[in-house]
């Protein structure tokens, strides 16, 4: 038996699983996040400032410490479309060597779409059907299209919750205008997207669509095996989005389901799961909890 620990370093968050593998089975030990917020201000600059990188670089030391309490015989660190795109993103790759001696390898849109499937695929067990994956993080929206096993498509677009926040959702609480005007920017953002429609699974991953289907079960404690495999209506991703829309950020805060950090971009998250829904023709999609840092598991350690 041997135990792996995956750190997903993104825009908005930093995943964190400790993985215990058995023969060719998983069993996890932790998981959990800590939305540290890397890509704040990105959009602006094009540069991740001085706070962001401290912030982060102590949330990955306290990473770190839990990874060798557990005594994981590896710990693997992906970064994604922050450290993509960001200018000093090699300074701050080089910063987490020096300081903490782990090296991020930073991977590309593709690869990252390709780990997602992988873990949704093995998680929920699909069979010979047409799938649809979508992750919607904070810096980009990740496309993944396939029938079973087989991946017949993937991509990632330059559109995340933490972009499309700074650039349109100013007021405190929101206006009805800024969030007409961010909708109609997502529908047009996605309208020449080359996708299948009528797809047999719409499946969404990530922390917009685990955090929306907690506040629908109104869940104190969050609860991964609840959460996977669950649906979302299309009316209830409407809901929300009233929801949202009419409260403050510190009432957001208040919501049950919703963790506190993630209260300032949920609404834009929301919306772009609104839009997507409607662009694959379907009215309800089903939530995965695992993800990237899952299909990281199965593909370095498993060799599925």
């Amino acid at each position: 038996m041997s135990k792996y620990a995956v750190l997903d370093i993104g825009t908005n968050s930093i995943k964190f699983n400790i993985t215990l593998l058995k023969g060719t089975k998983l069993e996890t030990i932790l998981d959990t996040n800590n939305i540290s917020r890397l890509g704040e201000g990105l959009q602006n600059t094009g540069k991740i400032s001085d706070e962001a990188m401290d912030r982060n670089v102590k949330a990955l030391s306290g990473f770190l410490s839990v990874a060798k309490a557990n005594q994981v015989d590896e710990v693997v660190a992906v970064g994604t479309m922050c450290l993509r795109v960001a200018s000093n993103a090699k300074y701050f790759i080089n910063k987490v060597k020096n300081e903490l001696d782990l090296q991020i390898e930073v991977i590309d849109g593709k690869e990252e779409a390709r780990l997602s499937y992988l873990a949704v695929l093995f998680s929920l067990k699909i069979k010979d059907v047409e799938i649809a994956i979508f992750d919607t993080g904070g810096g980009s929206t990740e496309f993944i299209l396939g029938k079973g096993e087989k991946l017949e498509k993937r991509f990632s677009t330059n559109i995340g919750a933490v972009g499309l926040t700074e650039k349109f959702l100013k007021s405190n609480p929101v206006t009805k205008i800024e969030l007409k005007n961010m909708l109609d920017y997502i529908e047009n953002f996605f309208a020449d997207l080359d996708i299948k429609k009528n797809v047999n699974h719409l499946i969404g991953i990530g922390g917009t669509v685990t955090g929306m289907a907690a506040v629908k079960h109104k869940m104190e404690k969050y609860d991964p095996e609840i959460i996977q495999g669950s649906t979302l209506k299309l009316s209830e991703i409407e809901r929300q989005i009233r929801l949202y829309q009419s409260k403050t950020i510190e009432e957001r805060k208040q919501i049950i389901g919703l963790q506190p950090k993630r209260a300032n971009i949920i609404l834009a998250g929301a919306g772009i799961v609104k839009i997507l829904m409607k662009k694959f023709s379907v009215d309800s999609l089903t939530v995965s909890d695992r993800g990237l840092r899952h299909g990281i598991m199965y593909d370095r350690f498993i060799k599925v």
